[in-house]
């Protein structure tokens, strides 16, 4: 039987002097406080209770193991208490981890404007892989993970953060070599740059978007930054975060590509654990990261270039599959 709720009740039969009277305290019945107490009895090894048909007084060693139960039970009420304050405040450690393609944009900034706002919370921010296994980063001690798919797994949770937009785009070098594109099956006869995870691209939004097999895979990389390098030195189409090639895109290093046609934003998820209440300093985070995206202005990028492209004669459709996107 549990020894903290054995010594409650025989600390409250100490206190009160009688089992009816504990019994009463506890609302509990005398009979099973008398069990309690004969059970701690039994634990400890010595009779603690001097049991008469008019009282109940305390042995020498009750008198001992009562004052060492009481200093127990009220630390652990004093820890108990602290502990709490502590979840309920923001303040404490918070571990956050996401993968570096998404901490290389203004994520960054926006944590650190967290920190800055929240000094008595103490946060670490690291970039990495993530696993497929999505709860896996409560294993290895991280609060929150930034995410852009959709996770369904009943152990841990989720909440939408904002979107990040893409853009499909390529040098101008690229484009005045090469032909520009006037609809998406165009990429079938196009070098195409592809991030690993993200072998099908889609264009346009909703029912009138389409999904596009890349065959024609001219570099790939797990780095979003290496494909955005690559594009700019004329290797050909990528499709890419806007905000690490916004400054690219505004120079002209890059153009967008396919007039009249957008790409979809990605969803930043943060996934936290399981459980109630939601330790303070992880909803404070999420709701500061939440309103940050909100009131940051997003910049506007060049309208697409809209010359007329070149001739692709033998233009085969490109076939259309599902895929998965990208962390």
């Amino acid at each position: 039987m549990d020894r903290i709720l054995l010594m409650n009740s025989f600390v409250t039969v100490a206190q009160a002097g009688s089992f009816s009277q504990a019994a009463r305290n506890l609302r509990s019945s005398g009979s099973l406080v008398s069990r309690h107490v004969a059970e701690l009895e039994r634990q400890v090894g010595v009779r603690l209770v001097n049991r008469t048909a008019r009282s109940v007084s305390l042995t020498e060693a009750g008198v001992r193991y009562a004052e060492f139960a009481t200093r127990i039970l009220k630390e652990i009420e004093a820890e108990d208490a602290g502990i709490a304050c502590v979840h309920d405040r923001a303040e404490g450690s918070l571990a956050v981890v996401s993968p570096e393609w998404i901490g290389s944009l203004d994520l960054g900034d926006a944590i650190a404007a967290f920190a800055t706002a929240h000094p008595r919370i103490s946060v670490r921010f690291e970039l990495g892989a993530l696993s497929d296994r999505t709860y896996e980063f409560l294993d290895t001690g991280f609060d929150v993970a930034l995410h852009t798919r959709d996770l369904r797994d009943s152990g841990v949770r989720l909440k939408k953060i904002t979107s990040l937009p893409f853009v499909l785009c390529a040098s101008k070098e690229y484009i005045d070599t090469h032909g520009a594109l006037a609809h998406p099956n165009d990429l079938s006869a196009h070098d195409c740059l592809v991030h690993v995870n993200e072998p099908v691209w889609r264009i346009g939004h909703g029912a009138t978007s389409t999904l596009h097999k890349i065959r024609n895979v001219a570099y790939s990389s797990n780095s979003y930054l290496a494909l955005q390098k690559a594009a700019v030195h004329g290797r050909g189409i990528a499709l890419l975060p806007e905000g690490p090639a916004h400054d690219d895109l505004m120079s002209g290093r890059l153009l967008a590509v396919l007039p009249g046609r957008t790409v979809p934003d990605r969803p930043l998820y943060a996934v936290y654990g399981p459980g109630q209440p939601v330790p303070r300093k992880i909803t404070v985070f999420l709701d500061f990261l939440a309103r940050w995206y909100k009131d940051r202005p997003r910049d506007g990028l060049p309208a697409p270039r809209s010359t007329r492209p070149c001739s692709l004669g033998g233009l085969v459709a490109s076939v259309s599959s599902h895929g998965t996107a990208p962390q």
